[in-house]
């Protein structure tokens, strides 16, 4: 590693042959020293959960030419703390997730593995961002979204970033010519309304499928939802303290 160039730890939820991690690492190498460390398989809802009832595995992986790369059987956050605490031996300089194929707007953040492992990094105190492409095709075309993850890396390796913050990045799905100027704005209120798809198996046991419909409330035009919408890239500075702190002053009335 080059003691002048940043180290970059990258990450996501698809697994470490998904087409995302790949255009990551294609924007991202001119910027620093890249180390991966991503899941062996497709690790998408997984959200912060980590790896307690069984042994975590760690493989070398050649599919990067010239970049060390390491596929983990676990999650991704799994995947951030291995790579700080057995792969580097350190803290990078940033972490990197994604791009996950689907978007992260609104409460799927809640949800996302991808956000989950920049979460992870900033409550490790280290600059992270995570980007997300609004087509979940495995095929999708990432061009648009190298141009702008290069343009947020560029700005994050110069600006010191607030602490216990990541960054969500969501990118339209659109070609790189009608790609707008990227949108700082704030997470939209809206949620899945779920339903299950009930079925039986050979046995007559009956399983479940998760399904439903995705709910937008609010229809504000300062959310990432309504500027992906339009067109734009968007920035939501997003933070793991989950605190109501509206509320501390109200339950202080309580007869407790």
């Amino acid at each position: 590693m080059s003691p002048k160039r940043p180290l970059i730890l990258i990450t996501n939820d698809d697994g470490i042959s998904s087409k995302g991690i790949k255009a990551l690492l294609e924007a991202v190498k001119e910027f620093g020293d890249i180390v991966v460390v991503a899941p062996d398989s497709a690790q998408s809802g997984m959200g912060h959960a980590i790896t307690i009832n069984e042994p975590l595995r760690l493989s070398p992986s050649r599919l990067f030419d010239e970049v060390t790369a390491y596929s983990c059987s676990g999650t991704p956050v799994d995947c951030v703390k291995l790579g700080v605490y057995e792969v580097l031996h350190r803290k990078p300089d940033l972490v990197l997730s994604g791009i996950n194929h689907g978007a992260n707007t609104s409460s799927n953040v809640l949800y996302s593995g991808t956000m989950s492992a920049a979460v992870e990094a900033a409550m490790e105190g280290i600059p992270s961002v995570g980007f997300s492409l609004c087509n979940f095709d495995s095929d999708a075309d990432f061009s648009a979204s190298i141009s702008v993850v290069k343009n947020v890396v560029s700005q994050v390796l110069v600006h010191e970033m607030m602490a216990r913050t990541c960054l969500n990045v969501n990118i339209p799905d659109v070609s790189i010519g009608d790609l707008k100027e990227i949108k700082i704005c704030r997470q939209a209120h809206a949620f899945w309304e779920d339903r299950f798809d009930k079925r039986e198996d050979q046995f007559g046991k009956p399983y479940y499928w998760l399904t439903g419909e995705f709910l937008e409330q609010d229809k504000a035009e300062d959310t990432d939802l309504y500027w992906i919408d339009k067109g734009h890239p968007t920035i939501v500075p997003t933070q793991f303290d989950m605190t109501s702190y509206k509320s501390i002053k109200e339950l202080e009335n309580w007869d407790l």
